[in-house]
């Protein structure tokens, strides 16, 4: 499997753990080395999505193209020219 570079779309609430960016790359041959990549280029994002753990945070959302990645059995899905990932997060409060 050859690495493919996808773009992520991160939401204005992150945007400072990206430098300001609404829309970043990530790359990789599955979508967990995509996710890797992500982490590993914006170190910042790691505590915003994930537990201590490794887990997804509960009201994070991260989609690969229209798909929630909680839905997958794996994250070992093989990436392809014109895939996405989307961040999303929620907001609590009143």
């Amino acid at each position: 499997m050859a690495a493919v570079t996808v773009p992520v779309a991160i939401p204005s609430l992150l945007h400072a753990q990206v430098g300001g960016k609404s829309e970043v790359s990530a790359r990789g041959a599955t979508l967990a080395e995509a996710i890797e990549d992500l982490l590993e280029s914006y170190p910042l994002l790691r505590t915003n999505l994930f537990e201590a753990d490794g887990s997804q945070r509960e009201h994070v959302l991260i989609f690969y193209n229209d798909q929630s990645t909680k839905w997958l059995d794996s994250l070992d899905v093989p990436l392809k020219e014109g895939d996405t990932i989307t961040v999303l997060q929620s907001v609590s409060g009143g």
